[in-house]
C-alpha cells in the first residue's frame, strides 16, 4: 500500500507525536508498505520526508500556502490512502486533511491529545462552518480515555477508532528475573516525561511529599525524575525549599539510559489527568515496573488496578495508590511478576500495524462509497 503521513511534526524533532510517527514509518516499510511523510517542520533532507516549511518566528510548523502545496503533492504521489496526525490545535494536519479531501483520497486522522473543553468547543465551531464531520473521515485516537471526547463532537458520522502507540515489547522486556536487592534499600520511585506546565509537574513533586508523609519512616524513599522543560527551575526551587533531598532530576535521558534506569526501579508513576497515552507508562509497565497512573488517562487501557498497577481518581487516591505500594513490598513484587511474566500485546507493533491496515480499508471503503453515492 503507498501511505503518505501528513504531521506538523516530525524529525528532527524529538516529542511524542514525532518519535511516534517516525516509529510507525519504519514499522511500516518493514512490512512492505510504501511510505511517505509530509510536515512543515524545517530539517536536513531525509529519504521520503517533504518538507513544506515557512519562514516563520520560532520555526512555527505551519505553511500559510500548505493546502495547495499537499494537493499538489497528494496527485503527483497518488497515495492509496492518507493518514493524518494531529495534537489538540495542528493547522498544517488539517490543511492535510482538506487537501486530501479535495483530492478524493481516503483520509484517516489519528488524534495524539486528549481534547480538553477548550478543543472541543473550537472543533464544534469547526464542523459548524466546514462540516468535516461529512468529509468521510476515519478517526483514530490512542486510547479509550481520549477516543470519547472525540466521538462527542464528531458523532456518528466519524468512525473512531483506538489504535494503541506502538512500542518494541522486545527490546523492553527483562532480560532474566530481576536481581533481589537489600530489604532496607530505598523504596524507587520513577517518574519520565517533559517537564512541561501542562503535565502539571508541581503536583508530582506535592505526590512525592504526601507519599513520604503517608509511608511509616521506615520505609526509606528515593526518587528519580527524568525528563526536562520550561518548569524545571520552579520544581528544583520547591525541592530545595522542601529539604526534598532524596528526589533527583537528572534531565533528559536516552532510551537506552531510561532501559537501565527501570531495572532499579519499584514503582512508576504517572500522575498527569489528561495524558492521552502514557508511553513511558507503557515502557515501565513492559519492562517489569508496576505503574502507578489516573483512572481517567489513557494509562487505563493497559494497566489494570491491582494487575499491572493501581489507578487513582484524584490527587487523593493517587497518594493513597503510591503510599501503598512504597509500603507493601509483597504487593509490589507480585504486581512485577505480573508485568515481567506478561506482554501489552495490543500495544506490539505488529498488533498496531494491522489496527492501522483495517482503519486504511474503512477509509478506502468510505471513499469509494462517498463517490458513488
Amino acid at each position: 500500500m503507498r501511505i503518505l503521513h501528513v504531521s506538523d511534526c516530525y524529525l528532527p524533532r524529538l516529542g511524542g507525536i514525532e518519535v511516534q510517527v517516525a516509529d510507525l514509518v519504519r514499522a511500516q516499510r518493514a512490512a512492505g508498505h510504501e511510505v511517505r511523510v509530509a510536515t512543515a517542520t524545517a530539517g536536513a533532507p531525509m529519504d521520503g520526508v517533504e518538507r513544506i516549511v515557512a519562514p516563520l518566528p520560532y520555526e512555527l510548523p505551519v505553511h500559510p500556502r500548505g493546502t495547495g502545496r499537499l494537493l499538489a503533492l497528494m496527485r503527483g504521489y497518488a497515495p492509496d490512502v492518507v493518514h493524518v496526525h494531529a495534537g489538540a490545535v495542528s493547522p498544517f494536519a488539517w490543511m492535510g486533511v482538506r487537501a486530501a479531501v479535495r483530492a478524493g483520497l481516503p483520509v484517516v486522522v489519528t488524534v495524539h491529545s486528549m481534547w480538553d473543553v477548550v478543543t472541543r468547543t473550537v472543533y464544534r465551531a469547526l464542523n459548524a462552518v466546514y462540516r468535516w464531520n461529512r468529509w468521510g473521515l476515519v478517526g483514530t485516537a490512542v486510547s479509550e480515555a481520549a477516543a470519547r471526547p472525540i466521538r462527542r463532537v464528531a458523532g456518528p458520522r466519524v468512525p473512531v477508532r483506538v489504535v494503541s502507540n506502538g512500542l518494541d515489547v522486545a527490546a523492553w522486556r527483562p532480560a532474566g528475573p530481576r536481581s533481589r536487592t537489600e530489604p532496607d534499600a530505598p523504596v524507587h520511585v520513577v517518574a519520565v516525561g517533559r517537564l512541561a506546565p501542562r503535565k502539571q509537574p508541581l503536583r508530582l513533586l506535592k505526590l512525592l511529599e504526601e507519599t513520604r508523609r503517608r509511608v511509616p519512616a521506615s520505609v526509606r524513599l528515593r526518587a528519580t525524575i527524568v525528563g526536562d522543560g520550561p518548569a524545571r527551575a520552579s520544581m528544583e526551587r520547591y525541592l530545595r525549599a522542601r529539604g526534598m533531598g532524596w528526589v533527583s532530576m537528572p534531565g533528559r535521558y536516552p532510551r537506552e539510559r531510561i532501559r537501565e534506569l527501570l531495572e532499579s526501579a519499584d514503582v512508576f508513576v504517572a500522575p498527569a489527568p489528561r495524558e492521552s497515552f502514557g508511553l513511558a507508562a507503557l515502557e515501565a509497565r513492559t519492562a517489569g515496573v508496576p505503574v502507578v497512573a489516573r483512572t481517567q488517562s489513557g494509562v487505563a487501557d493497559f494497566v489494570r488496578p491491582g494487575k499491572e498497577g493501581l489507578l487513582g481518581r484524584d490527587f487523593t487516591e493517587l497518594a493513597a495508590c503510591l503510599a501503598r505500594l512504597a509500603g507493601d513490598a509483597a504487593l509490589r513484587e507480585s504486581i512485577a511478576e505480573h508485568n515481567r511474566a506478561t506482554e501489552p500485546v495490543q500495544c506490539s507493533w505488529p498488533a498496531v500495524l494491522a489496527g492501522f491496515d483495517r482503519c486504511y480499508a474503512l477509509a478506502v471503503e468510505r471513499t469509494r462509497l462517498r463517490r458513488s453515492g
